[in-house]
């Protein structure tokens, strides 16, 4: 584990088909041009593998290898093995801190991390975050809400942006 300063993380949070990913997308070109370095981490609640059977990656994993990285001019893949799932503090611990100045998750809506819920009302009437017991910081929604943190609409990711910078990087 990396000795640097753990970055600050904030997790989108929300019913599934809210715009929690695309919310993600409109918020890290606007933080980037700000000179900021973004990480992201999705949460999958179900098990996945982006290593392909038959490949060389994947014959090493199978063959026992705990941890396997493809390595190209362009980009780095890891992957290893774990017994249980890391926490995300651990997480970004591991691959993160020192890299970037800030960590955006896609979910992680049980962990203690700050979230911003995404709200749509075709999907939901209610929010999924308690902000007195969630650690909920702000709303992106498509309707008003009476809660004790910022509301911003949907599509105001410049202000979103503004908020981050202001809370979690100032």
């Amino acid at each position: 584990m990396t000795t640097s300063k753990l970055p600050p993380i904030v997790s989108i949070v929300g019913k599934s088909n809210s715009g929690k990913t695309t919310l993600i997308e409109k918020l890290i070109p606007l933080l980037r041009a700000r000179g900021l370095r973004v990480g992201t981490v999705k949460h999958d609640a179900h098990s996945f593998d982006v290593d392909h059977p038959g490949k060389d990656s994947w014959r090493h994993r199978e063959a026992g290898a705990s941890f396997v990285a493809l390595s190209s001019a362009e980009r780095v893949f890891l992957t290893r093995k774990v017994l249980a799932q890391p926490s995300l503090e651990e997480l970004v611990a591991d691959s993160f801190a020192g890299h970037v100045d800030l960590v955006l998750t896609e979910g992680f809506k049980r962990a203690g991390a700050p979230k911003i819920e995404v709200h749509r009302t075709e999907r939901s009437d209610a929010l999924v975050c308690d902000p007195a017991t969630d650690n909920l910081v702000a709303v992106a929604s498509d309707r008003a809400w009476d809660v004790p943190v910022p509301v911003f609409d949907l599509n105001d990711a410049a202000g979103i942006v503004d908020f981050l910078v202001k809370r979690f990087l100032s």
